[in-house]
């Protein structure tokens, strides 16, 4: 489980932790295409961090950089399990 203290100990710009869910509502539900999705949590450059989302068929890289941003507490929290202090860093 994230939290705050882990956050602050990562060098800026981290990946720290990646994956592949569904686009539906028993995954992410970003357009509902039923497709795979890669998903990429990302350290900021300042106290804060973020999740970006785009196709699986895309490159951890370039979905870091392309991606949409995550947004929701419960869609946020399923990707990356986090303490009520690591969720009030991310970046919205």
């Amino acid at each position: 489980m994230l939290d705050a203290k882990m956050l602050a100990d990562m060098p800026e710009r981290t990946i720290f932790a990646t994956g592949t869910i569904e686009d539906s509502p028993k995954g992410i539900n970003m357009s509902n295409s039923k497709r795979m999705l890669r998903w990429v949590a990302v350290r900021g450059g300042i106290d804060d961090w973020a999740i970006y989302i785009h196709l699986a068929e895309h490159t951890i890289s370039y979905v870091r950089n392309y991606g949409d941003k995550v947004c929701g507490n419960g869609n946020i929290r399923k990707l990356v399990p986090c303490d009520n202090e690591a969720l009030k860093k991310y970046r919205k």
